[in-house]
């Protein structure tokens, strides 16, 4: 039987063997993003749920982020974020026999390009298109209600990050 002192041993030694394993190949914990400009004008459809989440994300990763409604005396933008597309769709894809819904699919359409504000291509139109399966019982409208519109939140969070990452892999103006 081992001693304490002897368990605690081979345990570091495990601990160390996982974490020489891990980083012999390659893995790291996701780290902040860092972007080559400071400052991004939001354009376009800039008052949609996934635009504004987007802004207060680009926000909290340390950028500037003027919209319409910034004052004029506001430092110029290095780079203009425009929203083409943002729209949801929810369409029934299964029914009964008698014609009731049974499966509905959900859908977020973005699309967006990213020049500077020389209007250079920095990212041409990209559109990010999720989806996500629903059922749907008539007798439990409210709680299936809740859970579209948690999908519909979970895609926009998805989106955001997506773009936020895709932004961040601009390295030069």
């Amino acid at each position: 039987m081992p001693t304490p002192t002897r368990r605690r041993a081979l345990a570091q030694l495990a601990a160390g063997t996982a974490a020489l394993g891990l980083s012999g190949c390659g893995f790291a914990l996701r780290q902040a993003p860092k972007f080559a400009f400071d400052t991004v004008r939001i354009a376009g459809n800039e008052n949609t749920p996934v635009a504004r989440e987007l802004r207060t994300a680009l926000i909290t990763n340390g950028l500037q982020v003027l919209t319409s409604a910034s004052p004029p005396s506001a430092k110029p933008a290095q780079v203009v974020l425009t929203v083409v597309t943002d729209q949801r769709e929810r369409i029934a894809v299964g029914q009964t026999a008698a014609g009731q819904v049974r499966e509905l699919q959900l859908r977020t359409r973005f699309t967006f390009r990213l020049r500077t504000a020389t209007d250079k291509d920095l990212i041409e139109d990209v559109e990010l298109l999720l989806e996500r399966d629903l059922s749907f019982s008539e007798t439990a409208v409210l709680s299936k209600d809740a859970e579209e519109a948690l999908l519909f939140r979970d895609m926009a969070s998805d989106v955001v990050q997506q773009v936020v990452r895709r932004m961040a892999a601009v390295k030069s103006l």
